[in-house]
């Protein structure tokens, strides 16, 4: 297949291109500057421009452009800066395609489990309603620009959940702190974090490409766990304490609105449309997903 990937320099996006130039499939990337290779294509999606050769003769688009989350202090500017990094870029793609005479076959557009906001300790699967809050909010609408993709084409919004990776990421601040035996579990604990490891979010972006599944994909592994869990398996696995709680207030009071919703609410996601269509976990349990993270040896 030939597939165009925006967002291809981030810690997913560069898993999956790995992941689909080792099956053999031809991948392009957008990119804002000039472009350096015959692969790159670039773009200017604040402006809703992008070289109109790029889609043409594409079978599939994957769409995983976004500001980080968790990377600065949610001001006003910021919490746009979030919105706006995401639904720009999905539109001028949605846009580019419908000015095709044959556009893409698939379109794989990122959203997040926050869609469905604080759920508490209810199952969450995919017919679950939206939630409320900020990134509830981004994700309803990211999704719903997605879907701004003309007819025919098959559009899919993995609801990616907490991605595990062995740098950066989620965890990326977390890790060093486990490895030295000083961290802890955020808050009371008891939230739950719908959990991945990047090489299963790889695989199963390649896995949504060829299944007939549509609309929003719970990407989690099928092992629910809350972040008193998480923390534990993964201090163990690295044969350290994990004591050091961090009191829900403290992270309040440190990181506002973000700490409520990005570290403190609670998805217990299931991936009910994957397990349905077949999908299969390298890492299905939380014991698997530990010891591939802290296993710094191996590369899969």
């Amino acid at each position: 297949m030939r597939i165009i990937i925006a967002g291809a320099s981030g810690l997913i996006g560069t898993a999956i291109s790995s992941t689909l130039r080792s099956a053999g499939h031809d991948v392009g990337t957008l990119v804002r500057r000039a472009p350096a290779a015959a692969s790159e294509f670039q773009w200017n999606p604040a402006e809703g421009s992008i070289d109109e050769t790029a889609l043409t003769g594409a079978d599939a688009v994957i769409n995983l452009s976004g500001a980080g989350i968790g990377d600065r202090p949610w001001t006003r500017s910021r919490i746009n800066e979030l919105r706006n990094s995401r639904l720009g870029p999905t539109r001028t793609l949605a846009a580019a395609m419908g000015r095709l005479d044959n556009p893409p076959a698939v379109f794989l557009s990122q959203s997040g489990s926050n869609y469905y906001g604080n759920a508490g300790q209810v199952l969450i699967r995919e017919s679950s309603p939206a939630g409320s809050g900020v990134l509830a909010g981004i994700c309803a609408d990211w999704e719903a620009a997605a879907h701004e993709a003309p007819a025919g084409v098959r559009v899919v919004t993995p609801r990616t959940g907490v991605v595990l990776s062995r740098s950066g990421g989620a965890l990326g601040r977390l890790m060093p702190l486990l490895r030295l035996g000083v961290g802890g579990p955020l808050g009371n604990g008891r939230q739950y974090w719908p959990w991945v490891t990047l090489p299963d979010v790889a695989g199963a972006f390649e896995f949504l490409l060829n299944s007939r599944l549509s609309g929003p994909v719970n990407l989690c592994a099928p092992e629910v766990a809350d972040v008193n869990s998480l923390i534990a398996a993964l201090a163990a696995a690295l044969h350290r304490p994990a004591v050091l709680r961090v009191p829900a207030p403290v992270l309040r009071l440190v990181m506002g609105k973000l700490a409520e919703e990005l570290l403190l609410s609670s998805q217990r996601m299931e991936p009910a449309a994957l397990s349905g269509a077949g999908f299969e976990w390298q890492h299905p349990t939380l014991a698997q997903a530990a010891a591939w993270v802290v296993d710094r040896d191996t590369e899969s």
